[in-house]
């Protein structure tokens, strides 16, 4: 357990490192607006607990406190770094620094911009009639959001301390829609928060914020010796389906495995294959990019692996994985569709990691969002994520969080259902 901020005389050194930059820039944000600059914001945001500074990632950088809001989470300061500096999306990154009443830092929340198009997973007649009106309006059901999490991974609340996680709501509940109505935000949303913050994050709850279920994580626990053991766990019809499977993909040229953590050498050969698997996907929020992956291996090592697959000596696929503690994190695949389909490249290397995995003695598989069929035939449960969701209108919040149920993505996935822990969502 991490030690309380405010105990340690260095940490109260870090906070006023950190403040000296952010009252800084207040005052200049503050001559900015008194002058009528519209494109400048108030950069200190009071509650009644503290207070939220707007800072930059230049301003964290000499700030102790920055590298202990992550330090327990997978994807750590490194990563919300990474995601800033080497993502092309339209995201304007920001980071509150929660200060308590007597001026510690309790936590520095990850927070974007970004304009979002809320029917991005609804399929069928509602898509395509506001497809037809956006030929009019081509903004029809876009707005511009204030995010809180990650650009490229799950949502985390950044305590310094993770017994402060419940302070840490509270005050990003008490800060978050001034932050958003000073920004011309229409919503607030906390994306993709796995479950386990529900109860830290009730206070959003009582503050009329929706929440709604984001398209879930699966996971497979590892509690076997090795892939033929598991594979004895899983139905009839799944085994003989996988050995047709695996049949074809032996019958062609070998393909062989190499895990790497510096992708370097390889990067121009495994990116058009990521982007191949990136453009056949129904939703997307984020691309990455190639200086994403190179960050990642460079900066994040001991976490960072690629497993690489060649055929001939020609890269067929490829898995980007975070390993933490007693978990791997499988992020993202890329194919080459001249063969994948037919080798049925995805089942293939998705034995290979699991069986790395198991070597490893990891104790659990983690995948992200989507393609949940096969998923469910491997006997994956679902790790729920949770969207918290209001209006920055008090008039309009109240109709808004009827609708926005109803344009989950999870409810246009019949698949989600047949999971046994279904309900959790």
């Amino acid at each position: 357990m991490l030690p309380m901020l405010s105990s340690d005389p260095k940490d109260k050194g870090s906070a006023i490192a950190c403040a000296v930059s952010a009252h800084r820039d207040e005052s200049t944000a503050r001559r900015a607006l008194s002058a009528g600059d519209s494109g400048h914001y108030s950069r200190a945001i009071p509650f009644p607990q503290g207070v939220a500074k707007v800072v930059t990632l230049a301003e964290l950088q000499n700030c102790n406190a920055w590298g202990r809001a992550l330090q327990t989470k997978c994807q750590d300061h490194r990563y919300y770094e990474i995601v800033e500096e080497t993502l092309q999306n339209d995201f304007e990154h920001h980071y509150l620094l929660l200060e308590d009443s007597s001026g510690n830092v309790r936590a520095i929340q990850p927070v974007f911009f970004v304009r979002q198009n809320l029917v991005e997973g609804v399929p069928g007649k509602v898509r395509s009639i506001v497809d037809g009106i956006r030929k009019i309006l081509p903004h029809f059901l876009t707005m511009r959001v204030l995010m809180v999490g990650c650009g490229a991974g799950t949502g985390d609340l950044a305590a310094c301390d993770e017994k402060d996680e419940s302070w840490t709501a509270d005050a990003l509940r008490a800060s978050l829609r001034s932050f958003a109505r000073q920004n011309k935000a229409s919503l607030v949303v906390l994306k993709d928060f796995p479950a386990t913050y529900r109860s830290a994050l009730k206070t959003f709850l009582l503050s009329d914020y929706a929440r709604i279920p984001s398209m879930p994580m699966t996971r497979l626990p590892l509690r076997f010796e090795n892939w033929d053991e598991y594979f004895r766990t899983l139905s009839k019809a799944t085994r003989k389906d996988l050995r047709r499977k695996f049949r074809k993909a032996g019958s062609a040229p070998k393909i062989e495995m190499e895990v790497v953590t510096d992708i370097a050498p390889f990067v121009d050969e495994i990116y058009p294959l990521y982007l191949a698997v990136h453009e056949r996907s129904l939703l997307k929020f984020e691309t990455l990019t190639k200086d994403y992956f190179l960050a990642v291996a460079k900066r994040m090592p001991e976490r960072a692996r690629f497993f690489i697959w060649r055929q001939s000596g020609k890269i067929v696929a490829f898995s980007f994985c975070l390993v933490c503690g007693d978990a791997i994190y499988d992020e993202c695949i890329g194919l080459d569709y001249s063969v994948a389909l037919d080798l049925h490249l995805y089942f293939y290397t998705l034995r290979e990691i699991i069986s790395w995995a198991l070597q490893q003695r990891l104790k659990y598989y983690y995948s992200n969002p989507l393609n949940y069929e096969p998923k469910l035939h491997l006997d994956c449960e679902l790790v729920p994520l949770d969207l918290y969701v209001r209006h920055t209108s008090v008039l309009l919040n109240p109709i808004f969080r009827r609708v926005i149920k109803y344009l989950g993505p999870t409810r246009h996935d019949p698949i989600l259902k047949r999971f046994s822990n279904a309900d959790q969502l």
